[in-house]
């Protein structure tokens, strides 16, 4: 049987891994067995935490919201219902901006509710 050296291929898929563990701390980034474990865990992480990063945004949103929200004598679900029920259509983002930006465009907002 003839014997295959994977010469090129092999080389370039380790040091793709290798470039990606770039940074990692010792072994992990050295070795590649090591190596691509780390990428791979690394990958997984970095899935999770875009989606992560979804939900901890729109609760600091809801937490601005709610924080302006008191200050005008009101809170964040009665604001969001009346907001609902005026069919004002600013998402949590958009509220929490105004809240955190322009404090007197935020109150004329909480007017137009009641």
């Amino acid at each position: 049987m003839v014997r295959v050296k994977r010469g090129n291929v092999a080389r370039n898929r380790r040091n793709k891994i290798l470039k990606i563990a770039k940074g990692f701390r010792g072994t992990h980034s050295k070795l590649f067995r090591m190596a691509n474990q780390q990428v791979m865990k690394a990958l997984r992480y970095a899935y999770v935490g875009r989606k992560r990063r979804k939900r901890e945004f729109r609760s600091l949103w809801i937490v601005r919201i709610n924080a302006a929200a008191r200050e005008t004598g009101s809170n964040y679900s009665v604001l969001i219902s009346a907001l609902k029920k005026s069919e004002i259509a600013l998402n949590r983002k958009m509220l929490a901006q105004i809240a955190v930006v322009d404090k007197d465009c935020f109150t004329k907002v909480i007017q137009l509710t009641k």
